[in-house]
């Protein structure tokens, strides 16, 4: 039984995915046993390449097998795997520094803090587009308290109080999770945060794969 849980959906993410889990399981030693023990949950949402095995060999505690394509249910299938009342979801593109999940679970044990996420930024020169997109959700995020899917970590109180991730969406499906969960905190006298200092590192490959008009 675990106290916290790591969970990172993944789709097709063999190139990517090793790289991940060496990040976060460095994250993991750097708090030590602070926050109890941890475990790291990898959801192949019906991948057709190896993510699966690359997911065992590069040392997921649990591979869970999602068989509906979409992000919201595999997060959520992810959180149904674990009995842990922490939960910490991450993209398999993202890289999370140590100083930032000690942050996030120090909020958690805090007693005031029910959720929450940590600004972002890419790992790679992007198009103007997506520097836009990037520096504009940073900001909505820090002013409106909402969280973006590459690191989105919540209590399971209150992720089960706000019906887990959206599986009626096709994105967006961590915006409104975030609206229900600070529903909630008003009744429960709880916040919302978004840390500042550390980001998260995630891949700004999409740059590359997608023109402005596309994006638009």
């Amino acid at each position: 039984m675990s106290d916290y849980a790591i969970i990172i959906p993944a789709y097709n993410e063999e190139a990517l995915l090793a790289q991940t889990i060496a990040s976060v399981r460095e994250a993991m030693a750097g708090i030590g046993g602070e926050f109890g023990s941890g475990e790291l949950i990898i959801v192949n949402n019906n991948s057709t390449d190896r993510t699966g095995e690359v997911a065992v060999a590069a040392g997921a505690d649990q591979v869970v097998f999602e068989p509906h394509n979409q992000i919201a249910r595999a997060r959520n299938a992810g959180a149904e795997a674990t009995t842990a009342e922490c939960l910490v979801f991450i993209d398999a593109d993202t890289r999370v520094p140590a100083e930032t999940l000690r942050q996030a679970l120090d909020l958690l044990a805090s007693g005031t803090i029910s959720a929450g996420g940590a600004r972002i930024v890419m790992d790679q020169s992007v198009s103007p587009m997506v520097d836009w997109l990037v520096r504009t959700w940073n900001g909505i995020a820090a002013n409106f308290d909402y969280a973006a899917g590459s690191f989105f970590f919540a209590r399971r109180d209150a992720f089960e109080a706000g019906g887990g991730f959206d599986e009626l969406v096709y994105a967006g499906e961590e915006v409104w999770l975030a609206r229900r969960i600070k529903r909630w905190n008003k009744i429960s006298g709880l916040g919302f945060h978004v840390i500042n200092d550390p980001p998260v590192i995630t891949s700004g490959r999409k740059s590359d794969w997608f023109s402005t008009s596309q994006f638009l």
